[in-house]
């Protein structure tokens, strides 16, 4: 179990990075996405960096600092807990599956670095 926890930890640092590059980037789908909740255009690079410091938080705990794993999987996993709510609020579902599937990966995140850090 602990193996598994720890591959859906990385998961979840790979898809926060390159969902941050892709925020970053200014991807045609970030910003009709965006749109369609309710988010400024000038909030995208201060989400992409919250995205980014957690999958860096993310990576760090693994290597060497469980403590700094659980809080960047604990901010993550808020972050897509607002992220699913504002989908909810705003009645934007057909593409709700993307953050649902990254508030699940932090939440194993969560998970391993909770087990680890005891």
């Amino acid at each position: 179990m602990t193996t598994a926890l720890a591959a859906v930890t990385a998961a979840c640092a790979v898809a926060n990075a390159a969902i941050a590059v892709a925020d970053l980037a200014r991807a045609p789908f970030v910003l009709t996405n965006s749109a369609e909740v309710g988010v400024a255009p000038r909030w995208i690079p201060y989400l992409a960096s919250l995205k980014m410091a957690g999958a860096v938080g993310l990576l760090v705990g693994l290597a060497a600092a469980p403590w700094l794993g659980l809080a960047a999987a604990g901010g993550l996993t808020m972050f897509f807990i607002g992220a699913v709510i504002v989908h909810i609020r705003t009645r934007v579902l057909h593409n709700i599956a993307f953050p649902a599937m990254f508030l699940l990966l932090a939440v194993g995140a969560l998970t391993y670095f909770a087990s680890a850090v005891n």
